[in-house]
């Protein structure tokens, strides 16, 4: 006992889905992903981050 599914669209209506999907009105060009600057603005959020903690300890006498 093979029952398919029942269809949730008539073909028609699939038909205009595909035509929609496949006309490229809802593609965006985006830049290549570069991992590496990814990596630079991290590190250097940190360090920033990081010195600014280390200013704020020396001014309140905890360093």
């Amino acid at each position: 006992m093979s029952e398919q599914p029942q269809k949730k669209l008539s073909d028609e209506d699939q038909a205009k889905v595909d035509k929609y999907l496949h006309s490229g009105v809802n593609k965006v060009e985006r830049k290549p992903f570069r991992p590496l600057l990814l990596l630079l603005v991290i590190v250097g959020v940190l360090t920033l981050l990081s010195l600014l903690s280390i200013m704020i300890a020396r001014t309140k006498g905890v360093v």
